[in-house]
């Protein structure tokens, strides 16, 4: 179906000057020039869309004769990013419907040549759409007439608020699973429901992630939980069984109740990061990750310190022992493993603020994400308000206020013990005598 320009929303003014830069450059050398894909879909839809891809009926080879500013990427299927500064517009050659082991698009691979010629197998236009995931992903906007081209009826799946799956759901989940992960991402997205069709499988098929290489579903986690509507998509995962095969640990310990109220500390951190990335601050996936796993890292430690250790210890062992677990679901790179459990630990330094202790803490590198997530355990009852409500103050206040704060706690717990064993040997010498 071909959708007129009088019957459309899309504008030429919302469409980025360099995108209409590529688009004409490629329509000028006589080749097929179209936008396609998310930027259609959230044009269509009103919104302001974060990047533009581009599709065309020029090779990879072909679209760098065109742009001498574009650099071909990929192996399983090659890509030309077209550079203009900071941004980039990604070009692709129309695809053929990919064989049933061919991965997810974007996703690379090793570069042998049966592999690369097999991968690169270049199509028809509707044979491009056909093969994309969503219906109302497999739009394309025409700068030859501006119009709107619509092969599997996505327009119509947009204007209904549904979420379909193009060909058969559990055939495209089994070919790669993390299609599933990508029903919850945009469900949650664009407010969608998801087509009964599509839906059905996910549950019986959901185990399928376990077959996904952690270090991909990483990357999948991060687009689900840092695009502005995680605790929606933080329900929806749980929903439909899927949360438990990429946090298993936290599943589990979800499960119960703390002291008969609900645990409300990941929630919280979700909607504290959906607030983050609405007002255009940047958000931490070491911050994330540290919430996620936050209550079996607690619960395992509370076990260790019930059967003896000592708790600084039983903190590192409990967070030790649920990273390595976690990593066969979900790989979490050093630069994001290292601050999660310097988080974790701060959480036993925060009350000890007598003497020197409250100024190294607050000079600490990690000192502001561990108060982050004092205030979190704060909001969900975990920890005493007045201990966070120091620490805000402490940090608002002036040095000298500051020493007077601490001096008003009275001594350190752990000099006064230390001060009554001096006194105890004192008195048995004493006595000796």
């Amino acid at each position: 179906m071909i959708i007129p320009r009088a019957e459309h929303p899309i504008s030429r003014a919302q469409i980025s000057e360099n995108a209409l830069k590529v688009l004409n450059r490629l329509r000028e050398a006589g080749y097929a020039s179209l936008l396609v894909g998310g930027c259609v879909r959230d044009l269509m839809l009103g919104r302001e869309p974060k990047d533009f891809d581009v599709v065309t009926d020029a090779h990879p080879e072909q679209i760098k004769q065109v742009f001498r500013n574009a650099r071909l990427i990929g192996r399983r299927f090659r890509l030309a990013h077209v550079h203009f500064g900071r941004q980039i517009i990604e070009v692709a050659t129309f695809r053929a419907t990919p064989r049933a082991d061919e991965p997810e698009d974007g996703e690379d691979a090793d570069d042998t040549t049966d592999r690369y010629h097999a991968a690169n197998v270049f199509g028809t236009q509707e044979e491009d759409a056909l093969r994309r995931d969503f219906t109302v992903n497999a739009l394309y906007y025409n700068i030859r007439d501006f119009s709107v081209m619509d092969y599997v009826g996505g327009a119509q799946d947009l204007k209904h608020g549904i979420l379909c799956m193009i060909g058969d759901p559990e055939t495209r989940y089994r070919e790669d699973p993390v299609r599933m992960l990508r029903v919850i991402r945009f469900a949650a997205k664009l407010g969608f429901r998801i087509e009964d069709r599509t839906a059905a499988p996910i549950r019986d098929l959901a185990h399928l992630l376990l077959t996904v290489p952690p270090a991909r579903t990483f990357e999948e986690v991060l687009k689900l939980f840092h695009g502005g509507y995680a605790v929606e998509t933080y329900e929806l995962l749980r929903q439909y069984g899927l949360f438990q095969f990429l946090f298993p640990l936290t599943e589990e310990s979800l499960g119960g109740e703390d002291q008969h109220y609900p645990r409300v500390l990941l929630p919280q951190a979700l909607t504290n990061t959906d607030a983050r990335v609405e007002q255009d601050k940047p958000v931490n996936p070491a911050f994330l990750f540290a919430a996620i796993l936050w209550e079996p890292v607690r619960l395992e430690a509370q076990r260790l310190i019930e059967g003896g250790a000592m708790p600084y210890e039983a903190w590192q062992q409990a967070g030790e022992g649920v990273l390595r677990q976690q990593l066969k679901h979900v790989s979490i790179p050093k630069r994001y493993s290292v601050p999660m459990r310097e988080i974790w630990l701060a959480q036993l330094k925060l009350p000890r603020r007598q003497g020197k202790s409250a100024f190294r803490m607050l000079e600490s590198k990690r000192f502001r994400a561990a108060y982050d997530f004092l205030l979190l355990r704060a909001h969900a009852g975990e920890e005493e308000r007045e201990l966070a409500d120091w620490w805000t103050r402490f940090q608002e206040v002036d040095p000298d206020e500051r020493g007077g704060m601490v001096r008003a706690l009275g001594p350190q717990e752990g000099a006064t013990r230390r001060r009554r064993r001096r006194r105890k040997r004192r008195d048995k010498s004493h006595d000796v005598g």
